[in-house]
């Protein structure tokens, strides 16, 4: 989820990967942070023998209006325009590790695709829809730049 950020008069984009996950990994220019939401009692209420309620999450920040949509430049699985290919990239700058998506290999929603390693983090890219493999532009070892393509769909 990409939210457009305002602190002190200057505007961020800021990439959410998992807002269920702890801690959030928040990328910020190419940067990723790892943050922990706080979280707040409700005001006045107990668990019903006097104690205080278990603390409830704050819900997340609702994305302004004016966010962009997710396209292919912001490290996902998106579209091109005019053609019926499918591009999956880098979701952050990293090494390749390892590549198990091949041309013309048909893949399920949820197959590996290939291993990324980034700040000593290995993370797995799957499959975000089923079809064939068109290209594969990375090898073992590549170091990739945040939403370089990784895998090609074929339309």
């Amino acid at each position: 989820m990409i939210v457009t950020v305002t602190v002190d008069g200057q505007e961020y984009e800021v990439e959410i990967a998992d807002l269920s996950t702890r801690p959030v990994v928040a990328t910020i220019q190419g940067t990723a942070y790892r943050v922990w939401p706080r979280v707040e009692r409700a005001p006045g209420k107990t668990n019903g023998n006097g104690a205080a309620a278990r603390p409830q999450p704050i819900p997340p920040p609702q994305a302004k209006a004016t966010a962009p949509a997710p396209t292919a430049t912001n490290g996902s699985a998106a579209p091109r325009k005019g053609s019926g290919t499918l591009d999956v990239r880098a979701p952050l700058p990293g090494v390749i590790v390892s590549v198990r998506a091949k041309p013309g290999m048909k893949v399920s929603v949820g197959d590996e695709l290939l291993v990324l390693e980034a700040m000593k983090m290995k993370n797995a890219v799957r499959a975000v829809r089923a079809g064939t493999i068109a290209e594969v532009p990375v090898s073992e070892g590549q170091a990739v730049k945040h939403s370089q393509v990784l895998v090609r769909y074929e339309g």
